[in-house]
Order: C-alpha cells, then sequence, then structure tokens
C-alpha cells in the first residue's frame, strides 16, 4: 500500500452543508475534522481546498458579470475555510487559511514557502480564495497548489462514491470505474473534475482518489487502503 506524506482534500460546500444544502453542518464538518486528525497523528501533511457551492453556485444572473460572479464564489470559498478550520481547532488540530489576496487579518497571504513552514509544523494548510482570478474553479485551485505544493495525491470527497461512465442519478444501469485514467477522464469527459483541472493533473502527473464524503470513515479509509472509490492515474 502506498504511503502518503502529503495529501490535498478537496470538500465540496454541498458536501459540508449536509441535508440542508445551504450554509453549515455542523455534525458532517465535525465528522470530516475527526477524520482529518487521524492523518495528522500519523504524520500526514493535510491541505484543504473547499468550494464555494453551499453559498453560491456560479453565475446565477445574467445580470451579473462572470468576473463579479466569480469574486463572490472565491470569497465563498474563504468563509467555508474560516470555518471549517475552526472546526478542525475544536477537535484538537493547528490550522492556518492562506489566500491568493489580501483578506484584512483574517487570512495570511498564500506562497509556497509559507505552506511549507506550516505543515512542517504539523498544522492542516487551508488553502481559500481559489486561484484569485476569475474563470477558474475551485477544482483548478486544488489541481493548481496540489502541483506547486509538490503533494502526492488529491482526496476528491464528494456527493456520489466515485467515477461512474454516466451519471447514476439519471442512469441506474452506470457502471463504476474502479480505476481510470486521467486521459480516459478527458478523452470521454466524464466529468470528475473540470476541464482545465483535468489537463494540469494530465500534464503535471497529479493522480485523484474520488470517493463519498457521506460513506463511515471514507477519507480515513481512502488513505489506509481500504478505498472503496475510483482511482484516477496518470
Amino acid at each position: 500500500m502506498e504511503k502518503y506524506k502529503r495529501v490535498f482534500l478537496k470538500l465540496s460546500g454541498e458536501a459540508l452543508a449536509g441535508e440542508k444544502k445551504t450554509g453549515f453542518d455542523e455534525a458532517t464538518c465535525t465528522k470530516v475534522a475527526k477524520q482529518v486528525k487521524q492523518l495528522v497523528d500519523d504524520g500526514v501533511q493535510v491541505g484543504v481546498v473547499i468550494g464555494g457551492g453551499n453559498f453560491w453556485r456560479g453565475r446565477t444572473s445574467e445580470n451579473i458579470d462572470r468576473t463579479k460572479a466569480d469574486q463572490i464564489g472565491m470569497l465563498a470559498t474563504i468563509m467555508n475555510c474560516i470555518y471549517v478550520s475552526e472546526i478542525f481547532r475544536s477537535v484538537g488540530m493547528k490550522t492556518q487559511v492562506l489566500t491568493p489576496f489580501t483578506c484584512g487579518t483574517m487570512t495570511k497571504p498564500f506562497s509556497k514557502d509559507r505552506a511549507n513552514k506550516y505543515f512542517e509544523k504539523g498544522m492542516v494548510v487551508f488553502f481559500a480564495g481559489g486561484t484569485g482570478h476569475p474563470y477558474f474553479s475551485t477544482d483548478t485551485g486544488v489541481v493548481l497548489r496540489a502541483v506547486e505544493m509538490e503533494a502526492d495525491v488529491i482526496l476528491l470527497a464528494k456527493a456520489i462514491d466515485g467515477v461512474y461512465d454516466s451519471d447514476p442519478k439519471i442512469n441506474p444501469n452506470a457502471k463504476k470505474y474502479d480505476e481510470v485514467s486521467m486521459q480516459e477522464v478527458l478523452d470521454q469527459r466524464l466529468q470528475v473534475i473540470d476541464l482545465t483541472a483535468t489537463i494540469m493533473c494530465l500534464e503535471n502527473k497529479m493522480p485523484l482518489l474520488v470517493f463519498g464524503l457521506n460513506e463511515e470513515n471514507s477519507i480515513v479509509n481512502t488513505i489506509n487502503g481500504s478505498f472503496k472509490g475510483t482511482k484516477v492515474t496518470v
């Protein structure tokens, strides 16, 4: 079994909202925190990126400029990271939130050296605010930071339990992959992550482990080998 030294965990905002679909569900966030603490206690360095979908789903109105809509999304991810980092602290971890632009004293500006310093201190580092630019999703944000920070793998915690050849909500006969290559994801437009992020993974040889966040102990199981999701290879 592969031993990971540094992993990046991508959480969707909707997953953290639980049944409510919006805002935060503290019980869900606490479950995530307790699992991540097990990884940290085992010496794994963990970076976290969170989507903003529990607050903002892209441009919802033609009256809003795309750039402004994306800026709202970036701020949503910062709110998520500040909240979840506090839940992480409540179960006994040290955390820091980094952003690609200044947010007063609420976060620290991102730099590779700074993030490495926090990782070396055993802290969980939250990479909030996406790439800092419009037209890039949090999928691209997590791949960019994972590549930049030389992570071993990205853990993609989703509402469904892996990668399927079609949408299992629509097609009851959808086939789940145990393993699939990034090239196949690209060729078949499997929508694991968006196109920009997929190409970045392919070019920089960044593998993904895709699994369902709601399954019992799924984050710990993914790292410890009893993995039930889909491995996306490079």
